[in-house]
């Protein structure tokens, strides 16, 4: 394909995808996923979403979970896509936390793999991403209580 080809193609696949969401409601939400974000912000602490859509303010508000994030970083504020660790760097700077301080949550291999090249704890939710430091079978199995003693075990290891 042509350059001109490719961009007509991507742009196409693009609109189909943004035509999709518009079937998207807080029932979309996976499971487990209100719950911890709740804790997380009964627990005052940062949340903020790293993906590389540009279309993922609009997902958090179809979903009814916006305001529970203090930060959004998407493509927009980035030059190289995952596995490069420049969309979760994004987001740690705009929540202002280092990225020594923070856990990422991923469903993606090159997405667990960023986490980790940004020096930060990584949670790979679904099979094969046992690269992860904590890995999970669902959301169902995220929770705060679980994420803190992830954040414990392994801040106890590296002192």
């Amino acid at each position: 394909f042509s350059e001109e080809q490719c961009l007509a193609l991507a742009t196409k696949k693009n609109a189909r995808y943004v035509q999709s969401l518009a079937s998207l409601t807080q029932d979309s939400l996976l499971p487990g996923i209100r719950d911890v974000l709740a804790e997380i912000r009964a627990a005052k602490v940062k949340i903020g979403l790293a993906s590389v859509s540009l279309n993922a303010p609009g997902i958090l508000h179809a979903l009814g979970i916006h305001q529970a994030f203090d930060f959004c970083a998407d493509a927009s504020r980035i030059h190289r896509s995952k596995p490069d660790p420049e969309i979760f760097l994004a987001a740690c700077a705009g929540l202002d936390v280092r990225p020594e301080e923070g856990i990422g949550i991923e469903d993606a291999a090159a997405g667990v793999q960023a986490i980790n090249a940004a020096g930060m704890l990584s949670v790979g939710i679904g099979p094969g991403l046992n690269h992860a430091g904590l890995q999970l079978h669902s959301t169902q199995e995220l929770t705060w209580t679980c994420l803190t003693e992830f954040w414990a075990t392994r801040r106890i290891d590296k002192e």
